[in-house]
């Protein structure tokens, strides 16, 4: 990369921090990047600077939102059952799939060898979310992962102490898989077809 003028390279560099993009594929968005048009460029850049600016966690699921609160929590029509997800991708996907309850996003999973506890996830104001409000189901809709595995179990455990209707999604999904990357129709039939744990 020495042949490139400073500029590119930072931006080489930069473009190499983003997950699954190595040199090869950061030289090829820079090399995109110079032959848009600059009005484009701009505004792509403009929504870059927006989207940290402007999206935040929802104070009720701790998804992403443009608002304080999320339009899934706001929305009274959705049904009464609550499915506790990893990440926000999670939450599009069961979304996707044609879940229409409401969700919890955990910002993680316990993962002890990176030091990950329940401490560091939003179990606590999951608990204090469901003392309030009253769902008729809760689907622990981690991904079938050995971490994944771990917070579905510990999530069980705590829930049921408090007499909650627990539910996991069902088979189907490969065990190892992440949820955001399996095809709807399957996703589809593990909520349909979810089991009481």
């Amino acid at each position: 990369m020495e042949n490139y003028p400073k500029i590119i390279t930072s931006v080489i560099e930069q473009l190499k921090k983003l997950p699954g993009i190595g040199t090869r594929s950061a030289e090829r968005i820079v090399e995109h990047f110079l032959k848009m048009e600059r009005d484009e460029l701009a505004r792509f850049a403009e929504n870059l600077k927006k989207l940290k600016e402007n999206v935040k966690l929802c104070k009720i699921c701790f998804s992403i939102s443009e608002e304080d609160i999320c339009p899934i929590c706001k929305d009274m029509s959705r049904e009464k059952k609550i499915a506790i997800v990893e990440e926000y991708k999670d939450l599009i996907a069961l979304e996707k799939a044609g879940f229409r309850g409401k969700y919890h996003v955990l910002g993680g999973k316990i993962n002890p060898l990176e030091k990950i506890g329940p401490e560091n996830l939003s179990i606590d104001k999951l608990l204090e979310r469901l003392e309030k409000e009253d769902f008729s189901e809760i689907i622990i809709a981690t991904n079938p992962t050995p971490e994944g595995e771990s917070t579905a179990i510990y999530l069980t455990e705590v829930l049921k102490k408090r007499n909650y209707f627990v539910s996991r999604l069902a088979t189907g999904i490969p065990v190892g898989a992440e949820i955001e990357y399996i095809d709807s129709e399957t996703l589809r039939k593990s909520i349909e077809h979810r089991f009481k744990t």
